[in-house]
């Protein structure tokens, strides 16, 4: 992530009038079963996507607001990312893709009975919004829905 002085001054003036978006809640449901019985789904803002699918776009209008699912079962070889942003660097990503997309570790803490089970899709968003109100009122509500038709108890959100 770039320091503000290191940016340049129209860069650094829109960080600084970058909208900030607060709620006036925080939305919290207490886990009704053991964490081992529940089913647990990754859902990241690091714009991943499998190989071969749509790759996420630079919306000139602030970013890209769609999502991408990503079966639980596919490898990392096959997960490639396409999101783009200034200020971020994809040298750990490259490394190790359970860096912000640990769904191998997720099958390790189901293979260890530590969780019941993986959702069987992950979800990914791109970064970087600056109008985030499409994800909050359209994209973000499907997801939600395709979450609970898979039965998913616990979602792990790995912010990029």
């Amino acid at each position: 992530m770039p320091r503000l002085e290191s940016l340049s001054e129209v860069q650094r003036q829109m960080l600084l009038g970058f909208p900030c978006l607060e709620q006036a809640t925080t939305p919290w449901q207490p886990l009704p079963q053991l964490l081992s019985q529940s089913t647990v789904a990754l859902v990241t803002s690091a714009g991943l996507h499998v190989r071969g699918d749509k790759p996420f776009m630079t919306n000139p209008k602030g970013g890209d607001t769609s999502y991408r699912a990503i079966p639980s079962i596919t490898k990392a070889s096959d997960i490639v990312q396409s999101h783009t942003s200034i200020g971020f660097d994809h040298t750990a990503i490259y490394q190790d893709l359970n860096v912000t997309f640990p769904l191998d570790r997720l099958h390790e803490l189901a293979a260890r009975g530590v969780i019941g089970r993986v959702a069987p899709t992950a979800y990914s968003f791109m970064g970087a919004l600056r109008d985030p109100r499409p994800l909050l009122n359209d994209t973000g509500p499907e997801v939600a829905e395709r979450l609970k038709a898979d039965g998913v108890d616990v979602v792990l959100l790995t912010p990029t």
